[in-house]
């Protein structure tokens, strides 16, 4: 499986050819072994063609970083776009792509050897990828968390709570981020509203209601107090009520971009429901 989402190839291709000239695309074309493969009657045609082949096919080619597969070196190629081209929707599309693939964009200035000893010391930057959360540890693949998510969402017949993850996801790929929120914010709430309406609430009370229900109502409780997901106690601190106050911050915040902000609540959202999504499949199994 590629480390990338087909989103992020694409909008990789799309960044690399918006600053190479047709004939720099052809000559990555036979670094990377591809040439007389692609299409060349345009450049939207040779992004077409490096998109598919990095998608569908497994090539292992050769960078300065050593012998990677297609679709890193794409991706590789398309983060040393000059600063003057990382406005366009193609860049955010890469960027909002390798967030929920995992990975961050970073840039770090290293010295440089300078002609003459003379010469004050010369510094350049560097674009690298890193990972923001270990590989190697189960359940942190979110483009495989939002899988079984919406597996299970099916499984369960949430079809409000489905749609409303479906357009936070689609507006975060498209980087826009305050749709993504408001969506993650419905989502949260319809699939405990969902929950709480299969496990037996009839009343017609509001969401708050419905979360207590699971709490307190239900035998025995969804939502657990010994993990301090729930409480009767509004004063104590309590991890569903919580996150549902996060998720509805007033204004912005120094230092917090809104990508951070929009990859974290996605982050957070996805590893909860899922949580809670397979506790409420295993209950109904039993």
């Amino acid at each position: 499986m590629s480390e990338f989402n087909r989103m992020t190839i694409v909008a990789a291709a799309e960044v690399a050819a918006d600053f190479n000239s047709h004939s720099d695309m052809e000559a990555l074309e036979v670094q990377w072994g591809i040439d007389g493969r692609c299409s060349a009657s345009s450049k939207s045609a040779r992004v077409a063609s490096w998109a598919k082949l990095a998608c569908d096919e497994e090539h292992a080619v050769m960078t300065e970083n050593g012998r990677v597969s297609l679709d890193r070196a794409l991706v590789e190629t398309a983060i040393t776009a000059p600063e003057a081209r990382r406005d366009s929707v193609s860049w955010k599309k890469l960027v909002a792509g390798l967030r929920f693939d995992g990975f961050e964009i970073v840039e770090t200035e290293i010295s440089v050897a300078t002609k003459y000893s003379w010469q004050s010391e010369a510094t350049k930057k560097v674009t690298t990828l890193v990972r923001m959360l270990p590989n190697d540890v189960p359940g942190l693949d979110f483009r495989e968390g939002e899988s079984e998510v919406v597996a299970l969402l099916d499984r369960s017949g949430f079809t409000v709570a489905k749609g409303h993850l479906k357009q936070a996801v689609s507006a975060f790929q498209r980087g826009e981020w305050s749709s993504a929120n408001g969506e993650l914010r419905n989502f949260f709430e319809s699939y405990l509203n969902e929950i709480a309406v299969a496990l037996g609430y009839v009343d017609g009370g509001d969401s708050k209601a419905k979360r207590d229900f699971l709490g307190d109502n239900v035998q025995p409780p969804f939502l657990l107090a010994d993990y301090n997901e729930w409480n009767a106690n509004n004063q104590k601190h309590q991890y569903v009520q919580g996150l549902m106050s996060r998720m509805h911050p007033h204004g912005g915040h120094p230092g917090l971009s809104e990508e951070e902000d929009a990859t974290f609540r996605l982050q957070i959202t996805l590893i909860t429901a899922r949580l809670f999504l397979r506790r409420f499949s295993e209950r109904k199994a039993v």
